[in-house]
């Protein structure tokens, strides 16, 4: 920090001498509070960037959390560039006067955006339905926008929020809460949302939703207070690390109906597996289908297939070791990964799931049964087979005994139509 302080002093001189307008003494107050908001917003930047980078990797462009995210995250990083801009107030150079301007503009403009994409995140993360998002919170979230627009535009001649006079300083207007009372109203949606719907979010996402509301918020507060300390869009930085570490980074491998690992996570996890065997050390995999689930859909609504597949994931689990892997494949497909290399344990595991499988039918009170087709085998190492064409081999497998108990029931059925 000392070193970037001495470099930047010297660099504020070079540059005013160089446009003409060499400092003053009595200019040293602004400057430090320019040079420390330059240095945070540079710290909160580069946490940006490294958030950025891991996120990319794990952009899912389908995926509206992801879309929301990545929307949060660049209009912070352009918010942190505007606020510096928004800081180079009482100088008189004919460049600081157009910074100051464009800087206080965009930072008004943009300062109910970022809470209006809070709302639409908080709001999928409990309810994850994208309907529901087009057809209440963007209209709202736009509706607001607006009317923060056109009262900024109109403050541009009478000044009602803010005004820089002819010594390019920057004065609040009479209205100057009007977006801080906006934003608020905003927040404190997302965490009514937050707190009426805490039992659909587990535990750690709900507390880093809470601090993704509050700590914003408490920011807020202090900079409404002190007007030279500019810590608002730090504060939102932080948070979004937050969120990022806690949930964003867990639900991009995520499958959101059932809370498995999902087909971006498999294919990582089986391309290591592929690299980490060995002749003597391999590993099994099993793809299970669920038989007949267009039906379930078709005859009982898609809110019962979606239970038929949560179940079917919770099934499959209780017949698993910590130690195995299991992700949604994809549509009523699943994918168990295990530790298993030799057939005899695979087909034991075969066993146990078929075992459940009818515990389940038994017991469970549906008007309608599960019933799987399974495709499995154990890693050949020397075969040399990439991890795509190994779930190529026991998808075939499996569709074969999807065929095979096709012919069996249609056998059984012929032969209860022609019993006596």
């Amino acid at each position: 920090m000392t070193h970037l302080s001495v470099h930047f002093r010297i660099l504020i001189k070079t540059v005013s001498h160089m446009i003409g307008y060499p400092l003053k003494l009595k200019k040293v107050v602004n400057i430090m509070a320019l040079e420390s908001n330059i240095i945070i917003n540079i710290y909160s930047f580069l946490i940006l960037l490294v958030i950025y980078f891991h996120a990319i990797k794990l952009f899912d462009k389908e995926s509206l959390q992801d879309k929301l995210f990545m929307c949060i995250l660049y209009i912070t990083a352009l918010m942190l560039f505007m606020d510096i801009l928004s800081r180079f107030d009482g100088y008189a150079s004919p460049v600081y006067p157009v910074f100051n301007r464009i800087g206080n503009f965009v930072m008004f403009l943009m300062s109910p955006i970022i809470p209006s994409l809070w709302v639409a995140y908080v709001d999928f993360q409990i309810f994850q339905d994208e309907k529901r998002i087009k057809r209440l919170i963007l209209p709202l979230c736009a509706a607001v926008n607006t009317i923060n627009a056109v009262c900024l535009i109109i403050s541009q001649r009478n000044g009602m929020l803010y005004y820089i006079d002819s010594d390019n300083i920057y004065h609040r207007g009479p209205l100057f809460l009007l977006p801080v009372f906006i934003t608020f109203a905003l927040l404190l949606t997302a965490f009514v949302l937050i707190v009426l719907n805490r039992r659909k979010i587990g535990k750690k996402s709900f507390f880093s939703l809470v601090f993704l509301i509050l700590f914003p918020t408490a920011c807020i507060l202090l900079q409404i207070k002190f007007y030279s300390v500019s810590i608002v869009l730090n504060g939102i930085v932080l948070s979004m690390l937050v969120v990022f570490l806690n949930i964003q980074s867990h639900s991009m491998y995520t499958d959101h109906l059932t809370g498995l690992n999902n087909r971006k996570k498999l294919d990582a996890y089986l391309e290591k597996k592929v690299s980490l065997s060995t002749v003597d050390k391999s590993f099994s995999a099993i793809l299970i289908d669920i038989n007949n689930f267009k039906k379930i859909n078709d005859t009982f609504g898609h809110h019962i297939g979606d239970i038929a597949l949560e179940n079917t994931a919770r099934l499959l689990k209780s017949c698993l070791r910590a130690s195995d892997f299991i992700a949604r494949f994809g549509g009523d497909e699943f994918c168990v990964i295990l530790d298993i290399s030799n057939t005899d344990e695979l087909e034991a595991m075969i066993r146990r799931i078929n075992s459940k499988l009818d515990d389940y039918n038994q017991s469970a009170s549906s008007s309608y049964k599960l019933e799987f087709s399974m495709g499995y085998a154990v890693y050949d190492y020397g075969s040399g087979k990439s991890a795509v064409e190994f779930l190529e081999k026991i998808d075939l497998l499996m569709y074969k005994n999807k065929h095979e108990l096709k012919v069996k029931t249609e056998k059984i059925k012929a032969q209860a139509d022609t019993a006596p």
